[in-house]
């Protein structure tokens, strides 16, 4: 059987020289560079930039936060990478795709979870992550083995994965959007506020489910949060956003050194926002400035 396109990318064929499988290691997971979007807000309006000539390169098993406010961006950026919306300028590569040449392979590679994840809502968790499954190809009987797997481990019972989705809470709900896009098993995992509405075991429960996912299926995983600590507690690099541009970018240890200078004291993750951005995390960039984008 021929390997998949995932599989293939885990590790370099005997075939090819060392020269070549080094440089097959070296091509980055996601690379954005010049990436621009503009929508049109209304009749006889110019369009309004929502993101502006961003760039971000994340090596595989990278955890990459993106912190903004509300209307900042970070949403629209989870969407042109995942193909939802189309770029204006610039390129998205995915270990050396094109997100738009090659974008039956990407799709193949990526899974999103959103803050407004959608599903059959008539449908149990099981129902919706078997769907899933055939979507992408995967052996029925070990994608329901999978699924019962994660969907417990995410603290659903096995007595709620056969009620209606639309029976759950919103907090029940986002754990079985994370559970169908980690039972793919993606290469690049994009979530957008997955742990939103989730009660603090909930959370956690999230948080310890992303780095496994991390660690032991070498997921690379793109971060939107409004959660600090969650920030500082996942990610290895953090990207700020701010009107739709990256303003600052580094480690959490990093960014807390150079606000600290800034500040003459001791500065927390809060601190860097305020010093790169002028506003708290919780304020909402005039809609005007960002349609549609959380």
């Amino acid at each position: 059987m021929t390997a998949t396109l995932t599989e293939q990318l885990k590790k370099p064929s005997p075939a090819v020289s060392p020269a070549t499988a080094a440089a097959t290691v070296q091509v980055p997971a996601l690379l954005i560079e010049g990436l621009s979007k503009s929508f049109v807000v209304g009749r006889n309006r110019k369009p309004v930039a929502a993101i502006t000539d961003v760039d971000l390169r994340l090596e595989r098993g990278d955890i990459h936060g993106i912190l903004g406010a509300n209307g900042s961006g970070k949403s629209t950026l989870i969407r042109l990478i995942s193909g939802l919306l189309t770029l204006d300028k610039g390129r998205v590569e995915i270990f050396g795709l094109d997100i738009e040449r090659d974008e039956l392979k990407v799709k193949r590679l990526i899974n999103r979870v959103s803050v407004d994840a959608a599903f059959f809502k008539k449908l149990s968790p099981m129902e919706n992550l078997m769907f899933a499954a055939r979507l992408y190809g995967l052996d029925s009987g070990t994608a329901r083995r999978d699924a019962l797997s994660i969907l417990v481990r995410l603290g659903i019972g096995e007595k709620r994965v056969g009620r209606p989705v639309e029976q759950m809470s919103r907090g029940m709900q986002q754990k079985v959007a994370i559970a169908r896009a980690l039972l793919t098993s993606p290469t690049l995992l994009l979530l957008d506020e997955p742990t939103t509405g989730l009660d603090p075991r909930s959370k956690l429960d999230v948080q310890t489910f992303i780095e496994e996912m991390n660690q032991t299926h070498d997921a690379t995983i793109v971060l939107t949060t409004h959660d600090l600590a969650e920030a500082e507690r996942l990610c290895a690099r953090i990207t700020v956003l701010n009107d739709g541009r990256v303003v600052t970018e580094g480690t959490p240890t990093e960014l807390k050194a150079q606000a600290s200078a800034r500040l003459g004291r001791e500065a927390s993750l809060e601190d860097v926002f305020m010093t790169y951005t002028g506003r708290s995390l919780d304020d909402d960039v005039d809609e005007d400035a960002a349609p549609d984008d959380e």
